[in-house]
């Protein structure tokens, strides 16, 4: 359920291919700049425009001009960055996404259809096909007594991750309410909802719906 090929349909990203090494998703944050780097020098010049050292947008893509770009990053066809959307780097964001006003993003793989529109921050995270996070919800990339983040499951089972920085994992077609917070490691299955408002953390399964009050139930 937690694994890089039941949360994502790999063909779906640049990236898919090299995340197929991964057994779990937070193993690949650790390589996201250096898989950037690698894609960016490989792009066709017709289809993408390196507008600066490590930086590639597709030529399609809109750009609003008060956006920052940092590198690495590669912005794919179709896609809008919008007022003030601050790529900070390490960035890559697949096709007909949106990255919206004041949306921040920092060492992430968007896959195509991602929707990060309004307000909110995408740190040491992967969002998978189609996934949307509501206005104003944010990933949690570190804990507060800044140790390193373990996965866990409603189980008991638990997933050393080895880092100290990991945000969220988001399944294909996730919906993230607005003004949700996602803790460190938090882990959502294909499919799943959480309700606006809702500090969620830990894994939720495929096909459910987290509620504000921590209850889990099927997705209907």
């Amino acid at each position: 359920m937690i694994k890089t090929v039941d949360l994502f349909e790999l063909s779906r990203s640049l990236a898919g291919e090299w995340l197929k090494q991964f057994t779990y998703p937070w193993e690949a944050l650790g390589g996201i700049s250096d898989i950037i780097l690698a894609l960016g020098a490989g792009l066709d010049p017709e289809k993408y425009e390196q507008i600066r050292e490590d930086v590639w947008v597709s030529r399609d893509a809109v750009i609003s001009p008060s956006a920052h770009m940092g590198g690495p990053a590669i912005i794919g066809p179709r896609t809008e960055v919008r007022h003030c959307a601050f790529i900070r780097g390490s960035a890559l964001v697949g096709e007909g996404c949106v990255v919206g006003n004041s949306t921040e993003l920092k060492n992430v793989i968007l896959f195509d259809g991602v929707q990060v529109p309004h307000y909110n921050y995408v740190g040491d995270s992967i969002l998978g096909y189609k996934a949307h996070m509501g206005a104003g919800s944010i990933t949690s990339n570190v804990k507060s007594d800044k140790t390193l983040v373990v996965v866990k499951a409603p189980h008991g089972d638990l997933y050393p991750t080895g880092r100290k920085k990991v945000g969220a994992l988001l399944g294909d077609e996730v919906e993230i309410g607005c003004n949700a917070v996602l803790n460190p490691g938090t882990v959502v299955g294909r499919r799943s909802a959480v309700y606006p408002t809702t500090c969620a953390r830990g894994i939720i399964p495929a096909d459910s719906i987290l509620k504000v009050s921590g209850e889990v139930v099927p997705k209907r």
